[in-house]
């Protein structure tokens, strides 16, 4: 190759506007493959990306400012402009865009997954999905399990097994190494991807989203009790303004008790297996029988016993509710004991335990009275969960929870939030989820310098960029559709009709 000419080139890096002047050869051999094709100097790639203006230092403090300190986009520009760069606050957000693709595409290479996993002989796999708009895309990422290392993110409008099975094609033919099991919940596309792909392995099945799918009508069994309950003890606030402006000891006490009433009503409870209702009865019982033993010794006074006629009335009137909440509870918990398998019995002996466990509800299904549909539920869901609930107790490596994946997800929505003050996830969770998630989680693990995201293959960065424009090109006409559809299909009609 020879040089044939010049290009200049004008870059703004951290330390300063810099002037490359780069040289590119050719090579003149007419039977070479690269006969005339321009060659730019290596030197150049650590530099800057392609088309670029700024330095790659730029781009990696912009990715750890967002994804380690969790700035805002505003505050990122106020930063950059304090170390004399001259940058404009829309151009931080299209650098926060490069980096997450730049790193994302980095991490994706199989020779760098091969490169983190090269001391395991295994991998456990965990699938999940995540979509925070119903009706478009959804969010799917693969982690090991033994590593902690998401091993893809990919966005998907259709979640087909046959789609999650090239999903997980492609992710055992990047790594290199035998699945040893999978994780996921009881989602039937994932179910049968995985058959479909890895028919012999253990697929485990998450012991939380069975017992929350199955005990959901006892569950809601629970909080409409404790909805009618709360009802009952409505009558505080009149109690606490009778002492209202009292500093003598019987107002303390007063307002003491009063206090406690709202602290057990305003105790939600979180499925599957924390009945908030049952929890709230008890506690107010203990509250009444506290006022009792203050009665027994003379000392209650007029607030007082307003207090306990009106914790009584509302227990009295919910007390045909709670027997068969408690009976179905009694069941979601033995589920939830015998599969946390604390004795460590094997697969086959907790099939055994299980299908008595559902036997038994069905003998006992009167006890439960009107919630006997509920525990039809339960044992329905069991049954469908059934082949795959028990792998992990023969393979201590895999975990009975999807839970870990779950938290991922939870960790990136508290790291957004903390950096946009977004509450809930926005559409470009997804949009850019697959770029953003494996960015945010990478940067925080370590900082990422520009010679990091120099060694990126250039064509796998702009195949990926190319992707996740199409998709945001998708999204675009959809948004404008919504805001005019009449323009909207005008321009449809034009394009398909004939000029």
């Amino acid at each position: 190759m020879r040089i044939r000419y010049e290009n200049r080139r004008t870059l703004v890096t951290l330390t300063g506007t810099q002037r490359l002047r780069l040289k590119i050869r050719r090579c003149e051999a007419e039977g070479c493959a690269r006969f005339h094709r321009p060659y730019r100097p290596e030197a150049e790639g650590a530099l800057a990306l392609p088309q670029h203006e700024f330095g790659l230092d730029v781009v990696a403090l912009v990715g750890t400012l967002r994804h380690r300190e969790h700035r805002s986009v505003p505050e990122i520009h106020a930063i950059l402009r304090g170390r004399g760069v001259p940058i404009a606050e829309r151009s931080v957000t299209n650098l926060l865009d490069r980096y997450d693709e730049v790193l994302a595409a980095q991490l994706a290479d199989p020779t760098d997954l091969r490169r983190q996993l090269a001391e395991q002989d295994r991998i456990i796999l965990a699938l999940d999905g995540l979509q925070p708009d119903v009706g478009h895309e959804v969010l799917w990422v693969l982690r090991d399990c033994l590593s902690g290392t998401v091993l893809l993110a990919r966005s998907l409008l259709s979640s087909t097994a046959e789609d999650l099975a090239v999903l997980l094609q492609e992710v055992i033919e990047a790594v290199g190494l035998p699945v040893a099991g999978v994780i996921s919940d009881g989602q039937h596309s994932i179910r049968k991807a995985v058959a479909m792909v890895l028919p012999v392995v253990p697929h485990q099945l998450c012991h939380f989203h069975f017992l929350r799918e199955a005990a959901l009508p006892i569950f809601e069994a629970d909080r409409h009790a404790k909805k009618e309950l709360k009802k009952g003890v409505r009558g505080v606030r009149p109690i606490e303004r009778a002492v209202e402006g009292r500093t003598d000891p019987e107002a303390q006490v007063v307002r003491g008790y009063a206090a406690a009433v709202r602290s057990a009503i305003t105790d939600d409870g979180r499925a599957p297996l924390d009945a908030a209702g049952l929890r709230l009865k008890g506690r107010l019982q203990k509250v009444a029988g506290s006022l009792d033993r203050v009665t027994a010794k003379g000392g209650p006074s007029r607030p007082l016993v307003r207090l306990r006629h009106l914790i009584a009335r509302a227990l009295a009137g919910t007390v045909a509710l709670w027997p068969e909440v408690e009976q179905g509870f009694v069941f979601v918990h033995a589920a939830a004991r015998l599969l946390a398998n604390p004795a460590g019995e094997t697969g086959v002996k907790l099939r055994r335990r299980f299908d008595g466990l559902l036997a038994a509800m069905q003998r006992h299904r009167h006890r439960a009275g009107d919630l006997g549909p509920a525990l039809d539920h339960f044992r329905k869901v069991a049954r469908s969960y059934r082949p795959g609930l028990f792998h992990a107790a023969d393979r201590p490596a895999l975990p009975r929870t999807n839970n870990a994946l779950e938290q991922l997800f939870g960790s990136q929505r508290y790291h957004e939030r903390r950096a946009t003050g977004r509450k809930t996830a926005s559409p470009g969770a997804v949009l850019r989820g697959a770029v953003r998630l494996v960015a945010g989680i990478a940067t925080r693990a370590e900082t990422r310098s520009r010679r990091d995201l120099g060694r990126v293959d250039h064509a796998r960065w702009q195949t990926l960029r190319d992707a996740l424009d199409r998709r945001r090109q998708a999204r675009t006409a959809r948004t404008r559709f919504r805001r005019d559809p009449d323009a909207y299909l005008n321009t449809l009609e034009q394009l398909a009709l004939p000029s």
